[in-house]
């Protein structure tokens, strides 16, 4: 009994020791101090800038209702340029061409039949064109862009809520991330297939919804080189 009593003091002495030290002792630098974390430099961009979108890091995404559920598609390696204006936004502009053929839904069948008479007719109509008409800012970092967007030889007027966080240094030049969405009726612009024997807007709904994921280059200025 003397012993086992013996035996369980030590014990509880080793822990308490243990306890003390663990509390008291030394903290051990892992490196990922926040005062040792360096602040993200944001590149000096001129108040009139030239950008061009890099295809191989954007995309034109859409989601339409398929019946209950949503089908997502994406028009690959768009191309484009905007002229940005800090000072006086309104003179700002954007080019944008999507190439209809580079449409994917994940489905060989039903990208055929997008391309096709029945759809987007890429045969006739092989781009699909953004040109802004009025640019304005809401915030350092928010736009409302209106542009003629011309798509199954249809023009018509588009309003893009863009996003465009700050410029930052990238392989070697100056680039900025935008992501820009908008609402369109597919019946607007001509394509008006509809599921023989079903209703209206069931089979492939009308409302579709697009987002544009574009990641651009700034132009040296003329004289700066690259």
């Amino acid at each position: 009994m003397r012993v086992w009593l013996l035996t369980v003091m030590t014990l509880l002495s080793v822990c308490a020791c243990s306890s003390r030290d663990t509390a008291t002792g030394p903290t051990v630098s892992t490196g990922q101090d926040k005062a040792s974390v360096p602040a993200l430099s944001i590149p000096a961009v001129p108040q009139i800038s030239n950008w061009e979108l890099d295809p191989e890091n954007s995309s034109a995404q859409f989601v339409c209702k398929h019946v209950f559920t949503n089908v997502r598609g994406m028009f690959q390696q768009p191309a484009g340029t905007v002229m940005l204006d800090e000072a006086t936004p309104a003179n700002s502009k954007i080019n944008a061409t999507i190439d209809v053929k580079s449409i994917t839904t994940g489905v060989e069948e039903r990208d055929t039949h997008l391309k096709g008479p029945d759809f987007f007719d890429v045969a006739k109509y092989p781009v699909i064109t953004f040109v802004s008409t009025s640019f304005s800012k809401s915030s350092a970092t928010s736009y409302s862009v209106t542009g003629d967007l011309t798509m199954h030889g249809v023009t018509k007027p588009v309003t893009l809520a863009v996003t465009a966080p700050p410029p930052f240094n990238h392989a070697g030049g100056i680039r900025r991330g935008i992501e820009a969405t908008a609402s369109v009726n597919r019946k607007d612009f001509g394509l008006r297939w509809e599921f023989p024997g079903e209703g209206a807007g069931v089979v492939v709904g009308d409302n579709i919804k697009i987002t544009i994921d574009a990641e651009l280059v700034l132009h040296p200025e003329p004289g700066k080189g690259g």
